[in-house]
């Protein structure tokens, strides 16, 4: 028997707590951090918006007529998370793919280790490393481009191993060539910052680089969409690109939800922190785990934990990544869901 490929029965949603085969498990798994997609009263405001609006919006952002409440949260994302402007879309990959088709006849482009695999054109652009020494490496990957247009793409933070990327890289780029740097903060939104604004509350500044992030929604910020931040040119741009165009947009009621849940995503993100403090500070003598202060999850380097915990009815991250022959990534997700029982019950059995 598989334990990690179990269906969830129907009516489940994935909270604190699941239900499989008769029993309760606690779940550590996941990527709804922030436990939006548990919140009862973002529950509500999505139905609320769906009564005003309908199930979706059938038609292009670029057609003849539209509905207020797309400007309405864009500025308001925008000023959120700290960007000039937000444009949203049907889904975090749509927003990297986007970006990329935009500028994949118009310029090289440089991917950093371990990309997330939306970034890609195509399944060679991963890349594997070490990212300090891509850091290090990078001035004479630069030189060694003859077109003066380049794309270099990169992560905010590596949510699979646990690790923190230094960005300062980014003031030292040369001025001699046209650089963009598309950054995917699908799983710093929300989360990393001071008050969740995610990457682009601790990027250095070089006003001769373009940055554009692009993230998921459907993560933190527990909405089914994805969202670009950038300057307002940038995105005029990528609103008469035809994937725009023509591609759904995501659904009204969840933009809705968003303009009305700022105070339900900052008491959730309380309970996070909370958890994830009561959580690091009982790692201390766990040599074995690997953690970022103030994330919410936890790399192992032991494959065999997932299975250990599932005897005690905890379901954790456990499978192969990205493709079916790779590595196992096992990990421990915490959400702000999680009671103090809850994560004393999972520091117990992890010490046994």
């Amino acid at each position: 028997m598989n334990h990690f490929r179990n269906i969830l029965p129907n009516g489940s949603k994935p909270d604190r707590i699941v239900n499989l085969n008769g029993k309760p498990f606690l779940f550590f798994s996941g990527t709804a951090y922030l436990g939006m997609n548990a919140n009862p009263e973002f529950s509500r405001l999505i139905e609320e918006g769906m009564r005003i609006y309908g199930s979706n919006y059938g038609s292009s952002r670029s057609g003849n007529f539209t509905i207020p409440v797309y400007e309405e949260a864009e500025t308001a994302m925008a000023k959120r998370f700290k960007a000039e402007a937000a444009l949203t879309v049907s889904s975090g990959f749509m927003s990297a793919q986007l970006v990329i088709r935009y500028f994949e006849e118009k310029a090289v482009f440089l991917y950093a280790p371990d990309c997330h695999p939306a970034l890609f054109r195509k399944q060679a652009d991963g890349k594997t490393g070490d990212y300090h020494n891509w850091i290090t490496e990078l001035p004479e990957l630069l030189l060694q481009v003859p077109d003066e247009n380049v794309v270099i793409l990169t992560n905010s933070i590596d949510p699979l191993k646990v690790k923190s990327y230094d960005f300062s890289w980014i003031s030292q780029l040369p001025i001699n060539k046209k650089i963009t740097v598309i950054i995917d903060d699908s799983h710093g939104l929300g989360i990393l910052g001071e008050s969740g604004e995610g990457v682009s509350g601790f990027l250095p500044e070089n006003p001769s680089i373009d940055i554009i992030i692009v993230s998921s929604l459907a993560k933190a910020m527990g909405m089914s969409g994805g969202v670009i931040l950038a300057n307002s040119n940038q995105l005029s741009a990528l609103r008469s690109s035809p994937f725009f165009t023509a591609a759904s947009p995501m659904a009204p009621a969840f933009l809705h939800a968003y303009l009305h849940a700022q105070e339900f995503y900052e008491m959730e993100r309380v309970a996070l922190f909370r958890n994830i403090h009561q959580l690091q500070q009982g790692l201390f003598s766990l040599t074995t785990l690997r953690y970022i202060p103030n994330y919410p999850v936890i790399f192992s380097n032991n494959n065999q934990l997932a299975a250990n915990l599932y005897e005690h009815q905890i379901l954790i991250s456990s499978f192969a990544y990205p493709g079916p022959d790779d590595d196992k990534i096992t990990r421990i997700i915490v959400s702000s869901r999680h009671t103090e029982e809850d994560i004393n019950y999972l520091l117990e059995k992890l010490y046994i």
